[in-house]
């Protein structure tokens, strides 16, 4: 009996007990500052509160946060409450000693705490154990804090339907978080200045993903898996970006969207500000107009120097003086095979023949135009394309006509091709006796069995098209076309296609832009189309965005990039850019509503390589917006993300274009517009094998025979 009394009586002590623990009022601070101790307060160099006193400043302002402000402010902003936090901030400065400058952060502060409590009185008071609302009276312990009328106001905006909604969105989005936070009321700031200490280092802050990593430890000691494939995700990309990337490099590991303002991994009070990050004003759309208006009359300008300097006149060759005797430095010496090329109105291939750099070389007794090259002209892929400097010796004014003669030709339109020498097609030949022997000898020797599966070969429509390659006019000059509809490119035209651009399929040699395209042409034909994707994703031409023409002819590419994608403003579209860079091709995806720009590299380069690349992209994705009408916020106007994808690399220095092709045809297959940085599951490895590399010959070989190309 004795025994039921006193377990009473301690059970009423500790409701007690509780109930005085329910609402702190911090009279330690009080009575201190009654005998003259004024608190300091420390803060880190990022301008975060810290130990000693920064947990006791906390709770001050939470308990005046409570005594001060009541429980139905829907917005901490307005202006009702300037009376409420001005005398917030008087009592914390008669208690701490605080410079002014912290105002701002001890408001923010309030305005957090105050959100908290609130949340608290609804969770604890008005939701039962499986969230529904309660009409419950109001709480004894707060009623020295919270009127009665108070308590109803706040009761009846809890259950209105907007607020409702609102807060389960909220709930939805913070709920089984894939990282929680795993250090309870230790802020970020407190939990770094521990770690110095732990460590007894000199540095005075640390790097925001090791933070984050630590945030994320419990008690046994020990990060999840996922931890710490992001923190290892950091910890190379670190190795890569520059100090002064104003995106850090946690946010690139997570590929999350962010807030304004939002530092990951420091926690509270810590901005870009704080941080020197130092972010422009965003220009608006009509400065935006403005720029592009500039740099299309600089491009003007040029372009017409260019033409004024190309239209020299002829010069009489007795001015030994006059005579042309340097040399193209991209351009072998002596005579060499080459393509002839066009870049207006698109980058294309009009002929074949064979490039003249010798010194002292003359055209029909005069000298060559400036920035010109003596070309005898072979083959007219395009006949009726009109000759860029037509002849005054001849009546030639077309390729078609230039056959068998010799024209002058603007150096960067000239494609300098090596054909397959005769020893190298009896070389490959005899490789692919050896194999079919080898073959033969392995399935003889795999004994008596009838039940043998075979393996088809991988090489069966290679071998099958190079057969009707042969019985063509193809492997002497003759050339075919594979039609490229407008919904590919955005225009409508032939694509030429010879013998050299079959050889580098059937050899294994660096692809050229022909063999790209018709690729492209498959995926659009058999994946695209017949899957309704083609509302979903689109192609930009590598011939004409590429980064010779970024560097001869911006406004070219400009003109281009933009128009295709005003076509398709109207819809969230993933555009694939096959780039190539003079010797190696990568891939650029492009989401111009989201304004994200996926990088994939099969060398493992940054986009920092290829600068002009990222300023053009930039520059369009900009004009882009501006001609959307989009108004952007400071922050939204620098909001471009480039997202490098760690994807297969290639171990030589021919697979590139394959590699860039499978990236296409993986994300294709898939069907989604948003590529992972650490590349799609389904198809994630180190390096694509031969076989990978093989199946997209196959499919390309298939597809030609399909189109009967050889007819």
């Amino acid at each position: 009996m004795a025994d039921d009394q006193h377990e009473e009586v301690s059970k009423k002590v500790s409701a007690e007990e509780e109930i005085r623990r329910g609402i702190t009022v911090m009279r330690r601070v009080v009575q201190g500052r009654s005998r003259g101790i004024i608190l300091d307060v420390y803060w880190n160099n990022q301008g975060q509160l810290i130990e000693p006193n920064g947990h006791t400043l906390t709770s001050f302002i939470g308990a005046l946060v409570r005594n001060e402000i009541p429980i139905t402010c829907d917005d901490w902003r307005n202006k009702e409450l300037n009376e409420s936090k001005e005398k917030i901030w008087s009592e914390i400065k008669r208690c701490f000693n605080i410079e002014e400058e912290r105002r701002g952060f001890c408001m923010k502060l309030a305005g957090k705490l105050l959100r908290g409590f609130q949340t608290f009185l609804s969770s604890k008071f008005l939701k039962d154990a499986d969230g529904n609302f309660v009409d419950a009276e109001l709480p004894k312990k707060y009623e020295s804090l919270i009127s009665a009328e108070e308590w109803e106001a706040f009761k009846s905006k809890r259950q209105d339907p907007v607020f409702q909604r609102i807060s389960a969105t909220n709930r939805e989005r913070a709920s089984s978080p894939a990282y929680p936070y795993r250090k309870g009321r230790v802020g970020y700031g407190r939990l770094e200045q521990s770690m110095l200490q732990k460590e007894e280092s000199s540095e005075t802050s640390l790097p925001a993903h090791v933070l984050w990593k630590e945030a994320r430890v419990g008690k046994s000691g020990v990060p999840q898996e996922e931890v710490l494939h992001v923190y290892q995700k950091c910890e190379e990309l670190s190795q890569s970006l520059s100090p002064d990337d104003t995106k850090g490099i946690l946010s690139r590991a997570l590929d999350v969207p962010e807030y304004y303002g939002r530092v990951r991994g420091k926690g509270f009070g810590v901005t870009p500000t704080s941080l020197s990050i130092k972010k422009g004003k965003a220009p608006s759309n009509r400065e935006l107009h403005a720029r592009l208006e500039a740099m299309q009359a600089e491009l003007d300008a040029l372009r017409r120097e260019r033409e004024a300097s190309a239209s020299t006149v002829y010069r009489d060759a007795s001015d030994k003086d006059s005579i042309n005797c340097t040399f193209q430095p991209n351009i072998p010496e002596g005579i060499s095979h080459c393509q002839l090329y066009f870049s207006s109105p698109y980058y294309r291939m009009v002929g074949k023949g064979k490039v003249h750099n010798v010194s002292g070389v003359l055209l029909h007794t005069r000298e060559l135009p400036a920035g010109c090259l003596k070309v005898s002209v072979d083959i007219a892929v395009e006949p009726n394309a009109a000759l860029p400097y037509p002849s005054d010796d001849s009546d030639a004014t077309t390729v078609h006509e230039a056959v068998g003669s010799f024209v002058a030709w603007p150096t960067n339109l000239i494609c300098v091709g090596y054909e397959l020498q005769e020893n190298e097609v009896s070389n490959a030949s005899a490789q692919q006796k050896k194999e079919v022997s080898n073959a033969s000898a392995r399935v003889k020797s795999s004994g008596a069995k009838k039940t043998v599966a075979r393996k088809k070969p991988t090489t069966k429509y290679r071998s099958c098209l190079r057969t009707f390659l042969e019985m063509t006019d193809i492997p002497t000059g003759g050339v075919r076309t594979v039609h490229m509809e407008v919904g590919i490119f955005g225009f409508d035209y032939d694509q030429m296609i010879g013998n050299e651009d079959f050889m580098q399929v059937f050899s294994h040699e660096e692809i050229g832009v022909t063999v790209v395209n018709t690729y492209i042409r498959f995926l659009y034909d058999k994946l695209m189309r017949p899957n309704g994707l083609d509302v979903s994703f689109g192609f930009l031409a590598p011939a004409t965005v590429n980064l010779g023409l970024i560097l001869s002819r911006p406004d070219t590419v400009t003109e281009y990039v933009l128009r295709i994608l005003m076509d398709n403003k109207d819809a969230e579209k993933l555009f694939f850019i096959p780039f190539n860079t003079g010797g190696h091709w990568l891939l650029l995806a492009i989401n111009p509503i989201r304004e994200i720009v996926y990088y994939l590299d099969s060398l493992g380069n940054d986009w920092t390589t290829y600068r002009d690349m990222k300023v053009l992209i930039d520059t369009v994705l900009q004009a882009f917006r501006a001609q959307r009408d989009i108004q952007t916020s400071r922050r939204g106007a620098n909001s471009i993300t480039w997202i490098k994808v760690a994807c297969p690399q290639q171990r030589n220095q021919i697979d590139c274009g394959y590699f860039m092709l499978r990236f296409m045809r993986d994300t294709l297959a898939l069907g989604r517009l948003k590529i992972p940085t650490d590349y799609f599951e389904e198809f994630k490895c180190a390096f694509y094998t031969k076989d990978q590399v093989d199946e997209i010959k196959e499919e390309w070989c298939q597809f030609m025979i399909e189109l009967n190309v050889c007819s």
